[in-house]
């Protein structure tokens, strides 16, 4: 009779070696990708704190628990906590819970919807140029999957600059119809938003201040020059456009705009690409022949030799000096309230960078990390300067050395969706069984009209305006229609809730700010909400008090 128990225990121990091995590895891998983001994060930090040192400056204390979790709630899913996360978050004393907080918004379905939000204003605008690209469904969906899928930043880039496909079922191509046979403007589009240059002063004489001459300019455009907006149809119901691109056609520079003379058609100009090479194009076969327009309803050929696509190429390379700076400036500003380089699209040498040091730090972990702009994202907002107070000695709008974190309003958009939660409208919703809503379609509620008086606070260049439209808004437009009365609504746990009102107020509060009121504020609102025989009109006017009051305007 064989005896395998020597073997089982020689196997087992074989196994429990192995399985311990393998424990120690990942156990070292983890602990080494904590220690690189603890080192990138904390350098982030030591490059500000230097700045403060040499400049003599007093930073903000760090933000409270409440004040860290509406800002970072804001900036990485466009809406306020709700009123449970708000009470775990402040109830949590574990001392890694803002780290546990960052990784879990990041990895929600929100943070796709949010930044999306975010890019799509910063590539269109609210009102953009260019027929038919205020219908963009087709982008702004294709642009959120770029987000849910992790793509590399210089890959949707790249998507977006090759322009392939329609605008319905692709969605990336709708960028280009922008610029609808207008080369100029999509080179000074292109410049600026991928970039971070300012070239448009050399569209009509060589930039007195920069290095770009007006060749430069037009050596640039002659990369658009061939491209024409094909309509190709209906798709799914909506209107499609594509790019089509010719085989021939080139920029004709006449030359300054002072030397120009009557009938002068000027020299063609070949592409180049900014500070570097001319493009080398392949020769183009003697049979190759363009229409005269591209036919609409069907998607135009691919050309012989793609200028275009040689243009996505260098832009998005890693090797190439302004894209990965540009991002990397532009994602500090979004977050941070102003660029390391502000305006986030003018890194010029007449501009220098706040903290140069800092500036090449994040391009080049940017590249290093594969243009994963989540683990930038994840970097900065762990990093002790996002997370200092928006209270400080300087009062500046956007402080020089962010010693203090930025105060900004909210979005239309996230203004808008902030209110929904805060009156508790999607649980009335939920509990009287009626689907879920598109996100801006809530019946009674005119979303066009909301929108055209909030500004864009969130494209990362801190413009923002309030004026007597938005104070009449806030205090007679359809924000009291957004304050549910239905079962399930925070007016009616207010309204019909047999806990004290002490405990009230504080659900109040916790829903609406994010925070538990303070005890002058818990006596006031007692004192107010006390039962009387007007008590609905005023558990009205203390939710729209709390909604309309700047606290809930602005991120803090």
């Amino acid at each position: 009779m064989i005896d395998f128990s020597q073997h089982d225990r020689r196997f087992r121990m074989m196994s429990f070696h192995f399985v311990a091995g393998l424990v120690c590895a990942v156990a070292i891998a983890v602990s080494t990708m904590v220690a690189e983001a603890d080192e990138f994060r904390g350098s982030i930090d030591q490059w500000i704190a230097a700045g403060w040192k040499a400049n003599d400056v007093k930073s903000a204390e760090s933000a409270t628990d409440a004040e860290f979790l509406r800002r970072v709630c804001l900036d990485l899913h466009g809406v306020i906590p709700t009123r449970e996360e708000a009470a775990a978050f402040l109830d949590d004393a574990s001392p890694d819970k803002r780290s546990k907080l960052i990784d879990a918004l990041l990895e929600h379905p929100r943070f796709a919807i949010h930044q999306a939000d975010v890019w799509d204003l910063i590539y269109f605008t609210r009102n953009p140029p260019g027929y038919g690209t205020d219908k963009r469904k087709g982008f702004q969906k294709w642009l959120r999957e770029q987000f849910e899928n992790d793509v590399p930043y210089n890959e949707w880039v790249r998507s977006i600059l090759r322009a392939e496909g329609n605008t319905v079922k692709d969605g990336s191509p709708m960028f280009y119809v922008m610029y609808k046979s207008h080369p100029e403007d999509a080179a000074e589009a292109i410049t600026q938003k991928f970039l971070g240059i300012q070239l448009q002063c050399a569209r009509c004489h060589d930039h007195p201040f920069e290095e770009w001459k007006q060749t430069d300019f037009y050596g640039f455009a002659g990369f658009l020059s061939r491209l024409r907006v094909v309509d190709v149809g209906t798709v799914d119901k909506e209107k499609a456009y594509a790019i089509g691109e010719m085989n021939t056609g080139d920029v004709l520079f006449t030359g300054p705009v002072t030397e120009q003379k009557r009938g002068q058609k000027g020299e063609p100009v070949k592409p180049k690409f900014l500070g570097s090479d001319p493009l080398v194009e392949p020769e183009l076969p003697v049979d190759v022949k363009d229409p005269r327009n591209f036919p609409n309803g069907k998607q135009p050929p691919a050309p012989h030799f793609s200028r275009k696509n040689a243009l996505a190429d260098w832009i998005t390379s890693a090797d190439n000096p302004y894209f990965a700076r540009a991002a990397a400036n532009r994602i500090w500003g979004q977050l941070m309230g102003k660029g390391i380089v502000h305006p986030v699209d003018n890194l010029s040498p007449a501009n220098p960078p706040s903290h140069p040091e800092l500036l090449d730090e994040l391009s080049n972990g940017l590249v290093a990390h594969n243009f994963d702009l989540k683990w930038l994202i994840r970097e900065i907002v762990n990093s002790r300067v996002y997370q200092l107070s928006a209270s400080g000695e300087n009062t500046e709008a956007m402080p020089l050395w962010f010693e203090r974190a930025r105060y900004r309003p909210l979005s239309a958009e996230e203004l808008f969706e902030s209110w929904l939660l805060a009156g508790g409208y999607h649980d009335a919703r939920k509990a009287s069984g009626k689907e879920p809503e598109d996100r801006f379609n809530v019946r009674g509620f005119t979303w066009d009209y909301m929108r055209r008086f909030f500004g864009r606070p969130n494209d990362g260049m801190g413009n923002f305006q309030g004026g007597m439209q938005e104070h009449l808004y806030l205090n007679n437009g359809q924000i009291h229609q957004l304050i549910s009365k239905d079962k399930g609504s925070l007016y009616d746990h207010l309204a019909t809730s047999k806990s004290p009102m002490e405990d009230r107020v504080e659900r109040l509060f916790l829903q609406v700010l994010s925070r538990r009121p303070e005890a002058e504020e818990t006596e006031k609102f007692v004192v107010h909400l006390s039962p009387k025989d007007d008590q609905r009109n005023q558990i009205h006017e203390a939710i729209w008090t709390l909604m309309s009051c700047s606290e809930f305007r602005f991120n803090h």
